[in-house]
């Protein structure tokens, strides 16, 4: 069992000693008596008072950020050590996050207030409410007082009701480089009282003194914040308390990875990577012919596989070329592509999975049933090679998580060279040669389909990529800091991640900090930017989204939030399932956009916390995938462009 902070152990006793004093006359008796409040901890000179009972809240805070006027935001991240949550005895080196300008404009935004309730605080089904002054919780942009959609929950993956944080998360991605200030008030506690501010905050917010060295020098910060609440409609009087933070910048985010791309791209040029074949094999995975090859590429990490780290040039501090490397790809060619040549399909297998997945099932039926040529990689970085040093990161220094991350890089890199390959060099092999004519014509068109973790990381695919521009996303979400909590993947992982540290109220911390390495690799830090504010030499890209209501593995609440992020592009296609606030419908068929389209597969709703699905009753997340509806879809999709009704009605499984 995990130890626990000191002061659960000194909330415990003082529980104790109330419940088992002796009732005096004309009171409650003492099991009926409300727990008394543990007297504010000063944990030490690294942590903010205005959060006294846990080191690190609120999360992210101005107070973490350093002034630097060589960044776009002229600020860097400056955790002090002992802030970060403790991994057994040893503190969380702050190095692994300093060339971070700002904080992840995907990440959840966490305070703690000892036992407070979700009650009254805006829910996941009532996301108009959080754009309302009347709203408990506020998300703000400061300079221009627009209020940010959200909803605000208690951390119920925590057992313990006194080490529950308080988590507001927006649902749609933040603004790059834009200060944003989050305020609370009225949050009750069980027996409906509403908590008290702490005695620090109390002293900011009612101009009185208090005996801490933080606090002075932040009265003018304060001042400003309560007044442009203040200016909104939002008073000071009843906050609980309130906070500033700054977002990172598109460069701090994009930079490496884009980087990576041009010069990947230049250096390999319009033929794509040099290749050789391992294995050719007819009438293997249902289709005509199977090949395994090796791709050289241009290699950035200072080895190629997991435990890899970026190798950065020491005057521009971006990645840079180590050599090269050699990764299989995979290759399947129908039957009817040997008659009649097909345009390019590349597929993203699923969480920690293999290239070679849907070879003989959903990917090389599609690609017989509709005549495409489909290929694969490894998703290096999140890959079946990546499971044990992914698991050891988690157990040991979660700021290591950037070496998963500087491997993921490579990743994408590797997805995007072998696009170039295929539709480059490769479609002249003789191995694809049938009848004097290649199997391949890229002329077609080149496409993209993910699942899954291949939906998800598909976001960052579709964003960057320079060869194609029309993909499916199935089953997939963004941000991760969403999408943990609510999968049944992300159970022992959460399991594994929490026995380092001394106390649950660590981990929704410890999975912001997660996020802000993240966001240079997943489409938390992506999307935004797939059709307008377009990444430098990049052309606009329109997607499919899948979903399945009822996901026991990637909430729909992380397709809706991509949704959004994509901005008024992307429409939920009617007949719909089921409204989803903040995406605009249309009718179809639809051309010059994305679609978000949701299979109501009869699967109970998942549980309105962070709390994953019971595994009762069968999972719909492998289902759209193999509808012959949304086959068709995808189809009509790639080929031309328009989005069309292949459902009767509202989508649902045939």
């Amino acid at each position: 069992m995990r130890a626990r902070a000191p002061l659960f152990f000194a909330l415990s006793t003082v529980v104790l000693l109330a419940c088992s004093s002796k009732d005096e006359p004309g009171t409650k008796p003492a099991s009926q008596q409300k727990p008394i409040a543990p007297e504010p901890i000063f944990w030490g000179p690294d942590c903010d008072p205005l959060v006294p009972w846990h080191c690190g809240f609120p999360f992210p805070s101005s107070t973490q950020l350093a002034d630097d006027p060589s960044t776009p935001t002229k600020k860097r991240v400056a955790f002090k050590a002992g802030a970060l949550p403790k991994w057994g005895n040893k503190d969380t080196a702050p190095s692994a996050f300093a060339d971070n300008d700002g904080f992840s404009p995907s990440g959840t935004l966490v305070t703690y207030m000892w036992r407070a309730t979700a009650a009254g605080l805006p829910t996941q089904d009532e996301l108009q409410t959080s754009i309302t002054t009347k709203s408990k919780t506020i998300v703000m942009e400061a300079d221009t007082g627009a209020l940010v959609p959200h909803w605000s929950e208690i951390d119920m993956l925590t057992p313990q009701d006194e080490d529950r944080d308080l988590m507001v998360r927006p649902v749609v991605r933040l603004k790059d480089a834009t200060r944003y200030i989050v305020a609370i008030r009225d949050v009750v506690d069980p027996e409906g009282d509403v908590i008290p501010a702490s005695p620090a905050f109390a002293a900011l917010r009612d101009g009185t003194k208090f005996d801490h060295p933080s606090i002075e020098p932040r009265r003018k910060l304060y001042d400003d914040i309560f007044q442009k609440l203040e200016n909104a409609g939002v008073p000071r009087k009843n906050l609980q308390i309130a906070w500033d933070f700054t977002t990172a910048s598109k460069q701090n985010i994009t930079q490496w990875l884009v980087s990576m791309r041009d010069d990947a791209l230049k250096t390999v040029g319009e033929e794509g990577p040099e290749y050789r074949i391992v294995e050719v094999k007819d009438d293997a995975d249902g289709v005509a012919r199977r090949i395994e090859g090796m791709m050289k590429v241009p290699l950035y990490l200072d080895k190629p596989g997991p435990g890899g780290k970026l190798v950065l040039d020491p005057a521009t501090k971006l990645p840079k070329q180590n050599g090269t490397a050699e990764f299989p790809f995979t290759v399947w060619i129908p039957k009817s592509a040997t008659e009649t040549p097909a345009p390019l399909l590349q597929n993203g297998h699923g969480l920690l999975g293999r290239r070679t997945e849907g070879g003989g099932g959903y990917l090389t039926g599609f690609a017989s049933k509709y005549n495409y040529v489909a290929f694969a990689v490894d998703w290096v970085g999140m890959s079946s090679d990546d499971r044990g040093f992914i698991t050891d990161t988690i157990v040991t220094d979660i700021g290591g998580f950037r070496t998963v991350v500087d491997r993921q890089h490579q990743g994408h890199i590797n997805k995007l060279l072998a696009m170039r390959m295929m539709k480059g060099r490769f479609k002249n092999d003789p191995n694809v040669q049938f009848g004097g004519k290649s199997a391949i014509d890229p002329t077609q068109g080149c496409f993209y389909r993910g699942d899954s973790q291949g939906g998800i990381f598909g976001g960052v695919y579709m964003t960057i990529s320079t060869d194609v521009t029309r993909g499916l996303l199935s089953v997939p979400g963004a941000p991760y800091s969403i999408l943990l909590d609510r999968s049944v993947d992300f159970t022992p992982f959460h399991f594994l991640l929490g026995m380092p540290y001394s106390s649950d109220k660590d981990m929704p911390i410890v999975q912001g900090l997660v996020q802000m390495l993240w966001d240079r690799t997943e489409p938390g830090g992506y999307l935004s930017y797939l059709t307008k504010d377009l990444l430098p030499g990049t052309p606009r890209h329109d997607v499919l989204l899948h979903v399945a209501i009822g996901d026991f593995q990637v909430t729909p609440l992380g397709a809706h939030w991509m949704a959004r992020t994509i901005g008024d592009t992307a429409k939920l296609m009617t007949p719909a399932a089921r409204p989803v606030w903040g995406i605009p419908e249309q009718a179809y068929p639809f051309e010059g956009g994305s679609g978000l389209i949701e299979f109501d597969t009869n699967t109970a709703e998942a549980p309105k916390t962070n709390i994953p699905p019971e595994k009762s009753g069968d999972d719909p997340h492998g289902v759209i995938r193999k509808l012959n509806a949304a086959q068709k879809m995808a189809d009509t999709f790639f080929r031309t462009g328009k989005i069309v009704a292949t459902c009767d009605g509202k989508c649902d499984p045939e």
